[in-house]
């Protein structure tokens, strides 16, 4: 399994396709080992594509200590480092759209071109989903919480209207692996404590990168206000909605290919 070693961290990363390098950093407790996943979609074959299990998550090591986001962003470029690319084209998903924007902040020569989709900047500017309130959720009782909120359209009636697939729904959202490996549960809760104090509204404007912002028109995690503020701070930055909620790069079919247009330049 391939790992790279950062500092006393231990990276397990995966690598795919040809093309451009390209950096993918994953939302909320992303695990590779769940599919599908990053690797099942187009972008490995436009990009030499690399993704990894950030810190405390899945098969990168899990050390029991405060994690920040800017722990977060100098793994992303010791990553870098490890594999000998000076600089990448990065796409960061929800969690990873965070990581991202301080990855860009503090190593901007390691970025070329960046995605942001369906996160925030916290502070002023909006913060998503404040899932650290619901960490007493698990399960079928998480799922079914969240499914309104990751996209606004599935409420109540929808649910009644739809009941085999919110039945699908709630079983995918319920479902948790790896839940009772050692150290699983504190590093998806050191996590969400990072993500919990995440801000970069400030700063956001010292992004000198081409960026394009992309999100979902009816997520209620990163939500639609969100989006254009951030774009409104970003020197450049182009915003794209997409027909979909926090899901929306696989429910909207137009979404990956834009990103990859915007990618290639």
């Amino acid at each position: 399994m391939p790992s790279a070693q950062i500092g006393a961290l231990e990276l397990y990363y995966e690598r795919a396709g040809s093309g451009p390098p390209l950096l993918f950093i994953s939302g909320t407790g992303s695990d590779l080992r769940n599919k599908p996943n990053v690797f099942d979609g187009p972008l490995a074959r436009s990009f030499d594509t690399l993704a990894y299990d950030q810190r405390g998550l899945g098969r990168s090591s899990k050390p029991d200590v405060d994690y920040t986001m800017a722990d977060y962003a100098d793994d992303a470029a010791g990553l870098l480092d490890a594999l000998g690319w000076a600089s990448a084209k990065v796409v960061g998903v929800s969690f990873g759209g965070m990581v991202a924007q301080e990855f860009a902040l503090r190593h901007p020569s390691k970025v070329e071109r960046l995605v942001l989709a369906c996160t925030s900047p916290g502070g002023a500017g909006g913060a998503s989903y404040p899932f650290h309130e619901i960490q007493h959720m698990k399960g079928e009782a998480r799922a079914r919480h969240l499914i309104p909120v990751s996209d606004t359209r599935r409420d109540a009636a929808w649910a009644a209207a739809n009941p085999e697939t919110y039945a699908q729904l709630v079983a995918m959202g319920a479902a948790d692996p790896f839940a009772d490996e050692p150290g699983r549960a504190m590093g998806a809760r050191r996590q969400l404590e990072a993500r919990a104090g995440h801000d970069t509204w400030d700063r956001l404007g010292q992004i000198a990168c081409p960026v394009m912002i992309a999100a979902g028109r009816h997520d209620g995690i990163a939500l639609p206000a969100t989006q254009e503020r951030m774009a409104s701070r970003i020197p450049g930055a182009q915003l794209r909605f997409f027909d979909g909620g926090h899901l929306f790069m696989i429910q909207d079919r137009a979404a990956l290919p834009a990103m990859t247009e915007f990618l290639l330049g």
